[in-house]
Order: structure tokens, then C-alpha cells, then sequence
């Protein structure tokens, strides 16, 4: 038996300008996502330079606009895209997130790419030791 999933999307609460520039987000995003690791981090390296930090607001703002306008990323396989595109969408503002891979530190097993703002993380409703980080740009 599944468990019926909702997606937050509604790309019309999204203001115009807004919607496409997450939109233009997403796409580097899906791309960026079929890149190897290694590869993702420099370049999420050399994006971040001259980026001032953003906060909380403005973070949660950039994944609430990502999730608006996207329906793999609200999925539970679209962590890796949200998170890409919430902190492209932040660049593009002139600010940058901590962009996390890493897994859950108990059983079982799983992957997960999320985002931080001052400390916390960004929307997944757990704490910050959920996870154990392996790759981090912030």
C-alpha cells in the first residue's frame, strides 16, 4: 500500500518575475543534478563567490518559490533539484545558502541533498543532527 503524497504546487502565488527566475532555477538545477559530485561542489564553489549569507527568511522565501513552480521537486526523489535550485534561486538574489549531501545518521539508509540557513535546516521539519553531512558548499 502507498501513502498518497501532496505536492505543494501553485506556481500563479508566485510573483511573476519571481516564478521564472525559480523557473530558469529548476532547469540549471535538473541539469546540474546529472553532473558527478565532485563536479556539482566546484561549481556550486565558484557560484558562491561575492554571495553574501542568507538568512532563514530569505531561504525558506527561494525553496517556497522552487516548490511553488515545480512538481519533481516537491517529490520525495526531488530533494537533490530542490535543493540546487533554492540555492541558485538565492544566488540570484545575491545570496547564497549551505548546500548539504548526506545521509540520516540512523537505519535505515537514505540519501538526502537539503539546505541550511543560519544553523537550521531549511523546510525538512527535523533537526539540525538528523543527517551526517558528506559534501557541504556554504
Amino acid at each position: 500500500m502507498t501513502t498518497p503524497e501532496a505536492v505543494p504546487y501553485c506556481p500563479e502565488a508566485v510573483p511573476f518575475g519571481r516564478r521564472w527566475a525559480a523557473r530558469f532555477a529548476v532547469g540549471c538545477a535538473h541539469l546540474l543534478a546529472t553532473q558527478p559530485p565532485g563536479r556539482i561542489c566546484t561549481l556550486l564553489r565558484r557560484l558562491r563567490r561575492g554571495a553574501r549569507p542568507a538568512g532563514l527568511q530569505q531561504t525558506m522565501d527561494a525553496r517556497d518559490s522552487v516548490l511553488a513552480v515545480s512538481l519533481s521537486c516537491g517529490g520525495q526523489k526531488g530533494c537533490l533539484p530542490r535543493s540546487l535550485a533554492t540555492v541558485l534561486l538565492c544566488r540570484m538574489h545575491g545570496q547564497w545558502a549551505t548546500w548539504c549531501v548526506g545521509a540520516r545518521k540512523r537505519p535505515p539508509f537514505a540519501a538526502h541533498a537539503w539546505v541550511e540557513a543560519d544553523g537550521e535546516l531549511v523546510g525538512e521539519g527535523c533537526p539540525a543532527d538528523y543527517y551526517q553531512r558528506f559534501l557541504t558548499v556554504e
